[in-house]
């Protein structure tokens, strides 16, 4: 299926084409993706995605398969699949971005094919769901995109004469490389809540209806 979606940066555009080429900066903006490699133009990583009581681990890579620094347009290419086996997802984003003075409007659009439980969705709810998705990563980014300036560096000044040196110490084994941080899974019930409600919302509406008319109708014959 293919799907389409608009984003909105409060931040120039060669700041934002940047930063979406640096996995490290926008992997943490994507819920539940958390980022375990990069090399060159390919990535690895997992999605923690969570569906009610089930919980669903999917581990993939990706890549850069095109990047257009002057039409400011970049192409993904990303598979996953369950780690129990359960369902697979293999998607192609198309990245298009357009300057408008300090703000960037880009558009993704995505060829998304996909197995196994998330599967359930129908295609509306899917897009539904990735544009709340978008609008999430949008805003992580336009916070780390727009975060304050780092503080200079303190200008040295003029100190007395230290004391002699203390005697050299024994050197400090330095502590083992950070493990990536782990994401909180991404709540497809949660996301979809809207969406949900939107479809099955008539129904219920009906159903109560119907309900009714029966209640009323015995009511009389008892009466």
């Amino acid at each position: 299926m293919q799907l389409e979606h608009h984003m909105s940066v409060p931040a120039p555009v060669d700041e934002v084409w940047t930063a979406l080429l640096d996995p490290e900066k926008v992997a943490p903006c994507m819920p539940g993706a958390t980022l375990t490699g990069v090399d060159g133009n390919t990535f690895t990583g997992t999605v923690k995605i969570k569906m009610g009581p089930v919980q669903l681990l999917y581990k993939g890579t990706g890549k850069f398969v095109e990047t257009d620094e002057q039409a400011r347009r970049a192409v993904m290419e990303a598979a996953a699949k369950d780690s129990r086996g359960n369902g697979t997802v293999n998607a192609t984003f198309t990245i298009t971005l357009i300057g408008d003075g300090d703000r960037t409007e880009g558009t993704v659009v995505t060829d998304l094919s996909i197995t196994g439980k998330p599967a359930q969705f129908g295609r509306g709810m899917i897009s539904d769901v990735g544009g709340k998705i978008i609008e999430q990563f949008t805003a992580c980014l336009a916070d780390k995109l727009g975060g304050p300036p780092a503080a200079p560096a303190p200008t040295p000044e003029a100190v007395t004469p230290a004391a002699p040196a203390a005697p050299a110490v024994a050197p400090v084994t330095p502590a083992p490389a950070a493990q990536p941080t782990e994401a909180a899974p991404l709540d497809l019930m949660q996301f979809a809540r809207g969406s949900v409600l939107k479809r099955v919302g008539p129904a219920v509406a009906v159903g109560a209806l119907l309900a009714l008319i029966i209640y009323l109708v015995l009511r009389r014959r008892q009466g």
